[in-house]
């Protein structure tokens, strides 16, 4: 493995070089797929509904069936400021690396590459394969994501990512107030509801939104309003319950202003990570065995590895990109990601 590290840590640069977001990743999808092939995996590209995923296999005899999980897009306007370029090179090559033996223990190996973690629209693809049944016949799942720290597997929060929208009339804002229905007044209602709502949730619900179109002049009544929304909770269940509430406040202030509303998904739903402590520990032996440390952690984001967990074992701890604390999703975290101890931790993972 050492010997074709150089190979894999040159894809990780190519892609932090060609930053592309949700369900665009073309140019990703094509150097990690080509890669599989050319290490003799079947692959499939444009699958489970994602032009930008694809489906690698190479199987040797009977089961057990492992796959890893690769992403590779990227955050608007930073690039790769995650480290999602680092994450699928070291997928592909745990796969690749792991099939030179299967002829030897049997099972099959697959790599899916899933795009769009980050959100947005058709977003969280992981939810889409498991929905498509990609997961039915395999055994377990495993990736591992860049960090400022090692770190084991943690629980995350899920995540309904939802658009509101109001729906009223436009009239003169000053001369014919009466014959407007204002959407605004609407979405300031739901807000308000909203916010309301937060002092009777528990600690480990998130609820965040924006407004992404408010009405388009000051002398205008506004006909239409949206809003975007993250909703999260630790359990699925409990998000449900949290999301049908949302709703109502919603439909409330629709109730309230005469205006009509939508609310609904724009990608696929998020479910929480459920950890797999056998296989951390396996994790944490090998992570001292290259003295090594993982440090206790805890997320309250999310991530589509979730939905993966819901249906079989799973393993996403995190790994070390550089020696200085730092936030995700930020420059520096950037420039870790395409550094000397970013791309050593391709090897590692």
């Amino acid at each position: 493995m050492d010997s074709h590290l150089e190979a894999y840590q040159a894809i990780a640069l190519d892609i932090h070089d060609t930053p592309e977001t949700s369900n665009h990743e073309h140019f990703a999808c094509g150097l990690l797929a080509t890669k599989l092939q050319e290490e003799g995996f079947e692959v499939k590209v444009d699958v489970a509904g994602h032009p930008t995923g694809f489906d690698a296999r190479y199987q040797s005899k009977a089961r057990p069936t492992l796959v890893f999980l690769a992403e590779y897009d990227a955050l608007e306007g930073l690039g790769h400021g995650c480290g999602h370029n680092l994450f699928g090179a070291t997928s592909i090559l745990a796969g690749i690396a792991l099939k030179q033996i299967l002829d030897e223990t049997g099972g099959e190996i697959r790599v899916y590459g899933t795009p769009g973690e980050e959100g947005g629209e058709n977003g969280s693809a992981k939810g889409s394969f498991v929905r498509e049944g990609f997961f039915k016949d395999a055994d377990a799942a495993l990736c591992v994501h860049p960090s400022d720290q090692h770190g084991l597997t943690t629980p995350t929060l899920a995540n309904d990512p939802v658009d509101i929208e109001f729906f009223g009339k436009a009239s003169h804002a000053a001369s014919a107030t009466e014959e407007g229905i204002n959407a605004l007044e609407a979405m300031i209602l739901a807000f308000n509801g909203i916010n309301a709502l937060r002092q009777h949730l528990p600690s480990d619900v998130r609820i965040n939104g924006i407004i992404t179109h408010g009405g388009t002049a000051a002398n205008i009544i506004p006909d239409y309003t949206k809003a975007r929304f993250y909703l999260r909770a630790a359990t699925r269940q409990k998000l449900d319950k949290i999301s049908r509430k949302v709703e109502n406040i919603v439909k409330g202030a629709a109730l309230q202003t005469g205006t009509t509303y939508t609310f609904g998904l724009f990608q696929n739903r998020v479910d929480n990570v459920i950890p797999t402590s056998l296989f951390d520990e396996v994790y944490r032996n090998h992570l001292e065995a290259f003295n090594e440390k993982a440090v206790l952690r805890i997320s309250l984001g999310s991530t589509d590895v979730g939905n993966v967990s819901q249906v079989i074992p799973v393993i996403h701890p995190h790994i070390k990109i550089s020696d200085q604390l730092m936030a995700g999703h930020s420059l520096e975290f950037k420039a870790a990601a395409c550094s000397p101890q970013g791309l050593a931790s391709i090897g590692l993972g």
